[in-house]
């Protein structure tokens, strides 16, 4: 339980940018496959990012809780797509 909280941690800076994004993407297209391949480009790109900048260390952080890196961000694409899942929903029932 204690991982999983780390992991929410890590993905807490992220979150706002993804529900703009879900927004955005389910004004223009409501679909949930383009959505979760676009989520899927997005955390990679995150973890792109968070490689090769100076957010490195981060990483350190949770290597040493006996998480990796793609565990780490495996965790955080299925939060990210189970939070998109249910924002398209709920905009496809309002809209």
């Amino acid at each position: 339980m204690q991982r999983f909280l780390a992991i929410l941690a890590f993905y807490k800076p992220f979150v706002v940018w993804s529900l703009i994004i879900t927004a955005i993407i389910g004004f223009f297209n409501p679909h949930l496959v383009p959505a979760i391949v676009t989520k899927l480009f997005l955390t990679v790109f995150a973890w792109y990012y968070v490689n090769e900048t100076n957010n490195k260390h981060k990483l350190t952080f949770y290597k040493n809780l006996g998480i990796s890196p793609l565990k780490l961000f495996t965790i955080m694409f299925i939060v990210d797509c189970i939070l998109t899942i249910i924002f398209l929903t709920v905009f496809k029932e309002f809209t």
